[in-house]
């Protein structure tokens, strides 16, 4: 057995175990206790692909997307906290300072602290050059001033990576990446809730109030390229986890065909019951496919912007149009907090807003092959 398949079966039996059972809380708007934070730390999680010489797992992506998947496959708002959290810690060994990284790299790979990336602002999503939040220099010091919102990790995090413009208006070259801990005096925070509970995922935002930054992590002219490459990943490992979303469905909705009996026979025995679960499953491979395609591209170092794109939008577009036959495959049962489908069908169409709309990747993958990929064209 290699590391990477350890690790993937301790994921696997955490994602069963404890995060199973918190789900169906979760669900109902209970919050995520930090003692769970902590222990998906002791498994990894928090540093999945951290180098081992800084703490970390020292895994490559693919192991990433498949931890993802798993996590998912029972509850996408925590598999989605953990992953940002993950992102900032490998951020911190790529471009901090010894002095900052060695501050607040083994507080996120203990789980002591969160962390968020925050890019979206009030009436500013996918036009990163957009981004209104302003930070200034004088004498070594930076400071920042606006607001991000829709921040996974938000609500709770305590440190941030915060993209702000530097230079003239919508000027894509002007925006860095800087580090800013959130829990200095500078920083007003808020929880973002909504029909769909957001607390697994932490979603919220924060005003940061002439906030110090603890760093500059990626200066502007290249902060604005780091983003454009980071969200091609962020897309692959999304599409695996609406993978997860959908097998775990068709799973439990095929375990309970099994035993339910109708008319003298379990539901499984009726062709018209099965059909919708083989059509899903053949849909889903599909998807897996693409996903794969995806995958092997970012962890090969190839220009994956296309293939993520196609893969997001066939793997959330998939669980979306899925999930629902496989909630009324089960009946009401299946809208008991026990079975993944309610919080897996939500979590479904927030992953179709997360790392780019799914109407805005159409456009992308329409102009990257010159086809029309409109929905009656597909």
């Amino acid at each position: 057995m290699t590391d990477a398949d350890d690790f993937l079966d301790r994921v696997d039996a955490f994602a069963r175990g404890p995060v199973a059972r918190a789900a169906p809380g979760w669900s109902m708007g209970q919050t995520p206790d930090p003692g769970l934070i902590r222990d998906a730390a002791a498994i990894g999680l928090t540093g999945i692909t951290t180098p081992t010489a800084f703490g970390g797992k020292g895994q490559g992506f693919a192991t990433l997307a498949e931890a993802c998947e798993t996590l998912a496959a029972v509850e996408f708002g925590f598999a989605m906290s953990l992953v940002n959290t993950q992102n900032v810690g490998l951020r911190l060994c790529l471009s901090a300072s010894d002095a900052v990284r060695d501050m607040y790299l083994p507080r996120l790979l203990s789980g002591e602290i969160s962390a968020c990336t925050a890019l979206t602002e009030p009436g500013v999503g996918t036009d990163f050059a957009a981004v209104t939040t302003r930070a200034t220099e004088a004498d070594g010091t930076w400071r920042i001033r606006g607001e991000k919102t829709w921040i996974i990790n938000g609500r709770h995090a305590g440190l941030a990576m915060v993209f702000a413009q530097c230079g003239a208006d919508r000027d894509a070259t002007g925006i860095g990446g800087f580090l800013v801990d959130l829990n200095q005096p500078g920083v007003r925070r808020y929880p973002i809730d909504s029909g769909f509970a957001q607390t697994s995922m932490g979603t919220g935002g924060f005003v940061l109030e002439d906030a110090v930054a603890a760093g500059l992590l990626l200066p502007p002219g290249g902060a604005f390229k780091s983003i454009l490459t980071e969200i091609n990943a962020a897309r692959c490992y999304v599409a695996a986890m609406c993978n997860g979303l959908l097998g775990e469905a068709i799973a439990q909705a095929a375990a309970y065909g099994a035993q339910r009996e109708s008319f003298g026979k379990p539901l499984d025995q009726h062709a018209a019951w099965r059909q919708p679960l083989g059509a899903a499953a053949t849909d889903l491979a599909a998807s897996r496919a693409l996903t794969g395609r995806a995958v092997s591209q970012i962890a090969t170092g190839q220009d994956a912007q296309l293939s993520a794109a196609k893969a997001k939008i066939a793997a959330t577009e998939t669980a979306q149009r899925h999930i629902p036959q496989m909630l009324h495959a089960m009946g009401a049962a299946g809208l008991r907090p026990e079975y993944c489908f309610t919080r897996h069908l939500a979590a479904a169409h927030i992953a179709g807003f997360t790392d780019g709309a799914t109407g805005i990747l159409r456009d992308r993958v329409a102009r990257l092959t010159g086809t029309d990929v409109s929905p009656s064209r597909r």
